[in-house]
């Protein structure tokens, strides 16, 4: 089998809510998504997507993903798409770095695979370890008041877990944030503040004190690994690393140093599911738990979520997210769908979603 096109489409996912806010006053009002789909001479086509959370979250950024489509598709025309560790070498000879960039490329190999062996990609990936998995709600980053009162709302559609967006540029605005969330809890819920690299050492280190009798998980405190490493060795609070954890190697340095409870596995982040695997992987044979996610996206990267959590181990999936839910578009029929705060992976061949191509549009870019 061998890989004779690849089609890159650019598409538009409006938030239901209207904005979506974290640290340091960014905020993303239209996510910019870039579908790929990867056509073979055996008439089998996968599919695949990526979509940055804004050029201000990671060295990442929409239309970076569809320029490199353009400069990365030519050296894959002609590769087998069934086979992902040449597939994933073959990028990173071509391209150095760039993981956002080969990410669909290789979730879209995942699909075919799947598809030819008529197995879902979960059972690819390890097998049908749960049948459905646990989901948190992000909280945009407002008001204490307006983010305690989005508890509730949440919880009412389902979830029992609650990613609060702090970081603010106040400490104690923070802290009020997640006191007052943290009062709108019932026995079982579980509250992360999350403040997406937002503070600086001190003031990460006053928001750690202040709510040093909460039950919450303190997330990416700091820019730095060596900065959250400081803030994680002066609380006992529960400690997620997201953002510096970009590979193997950072999860090794931190698994040494002790640096985390958790780690958010972000798939994009690490290049797709093939790299994603290897860290889950990894994070079981060591005893750290995860929250598998993207950056954000629309119904493919909800499926591709979807079947890499429903292959992990209960015991190691803190949560996952279903961002289709957060968004006003389906661009793909058969695509996980949330049910009282949890969702599974579909039991089709591959991802099991079908792009709605009158939605896509035309191609942007076109390889063959």
């Amino acid at each position: 089998m061998k890989i004779t096109r690849i089609s890159a489409y650019q598409v538009d996912l409006p938030l239901r809510e209207g904005r979506y806010a974290w640290s340091n006053g960014n905020f993303v009002e239209v996510f910019d998504a870039t579908v790929v789909a990867i056509e073979t001479d055996a008439g089998i086509t996968g599919y695949g997507e990526a979509c940055p959370l804004g050029p201000a979250y990671l060295p990442a950024y929409a239309a970076g993903v569809r320029a490199g489509l353009a400069q990365l598709g030519p050296s894959l025309i002609g590769q087998d798409p069934r086979q992902l560790a040449t597939i994933n070498r073959t990028m990173d000879a071509a391209m150095r770095g760039h993981p956002y960039v080969k990410s669909p490329i290789d979730i879209a190999c995942w699909d075919i695979l799947g598809k030819v062996a008529g197995l879902p990609v979960y059972m690819l990936l390890g097998g049908g370890e749960q049948a459905d998995i646990a989901l948190y709600r992000a909280i945009s980053q407002q008001s204490p008041e307006e983010m305690a009162a989005k508890v509730k709302t949440y919880r009412d559609e389902g979830y029992r877990k609650f990613q609060l967006k702090v970081g603010g540029p106040d400490a104690d605005e923070d802290i009020a944030r997640i006191k007052a969330c943290a009062a709108m809890l019932k026995p079982g819920d579980v509250l992360v503040a999350d403040a997406n690299t937002g503070w600086t050492m001190h003031e990460a280190a006053r928001v750690v004190n202040g709510v040093r009798d909460v039950d919450v998980y303190i997330e990416q405190p700091c820019k730095s690994y060596e900065e959250s490493l400081t803030i994680r060795r002066r609380t006992s609070l529960p400690f997620v690393l997201d953002e510096v954890i970009d590979g193997l190697p950072m999860l090794l340095r931190g698994l040494q140093d002790g640096a985390m409870d958790i780690i958010n596995l972000k798939i994009s982040k690490v290049g797709g599911l093939t790299k994603a695997r290897q860290i889950r992987d990894l994070c079981v044979a060591e005893g750290v738990a995860m929250t598998i996610e993207d950056t954000w996206g629309g119904d493919i990267v909800t499926a591709a979520i979807a079947h890499l959590a429903r292959s992990t181990p209960e015991e190691f999936l803190f949560s996952a997210t279903d961002f289709n839910s957060y968004g006003t578009k389906t661009i793909a029929e058969g695509a996980p769908k949330r049910v009282g705060g949890r969702m599974t992976a579909s039991d089709k061949p591959g991802l099991g979603v079908l792009p709605l191509l009158d939605v896509l549009g035309t191609p942007i870019h076109v390889i063959d």
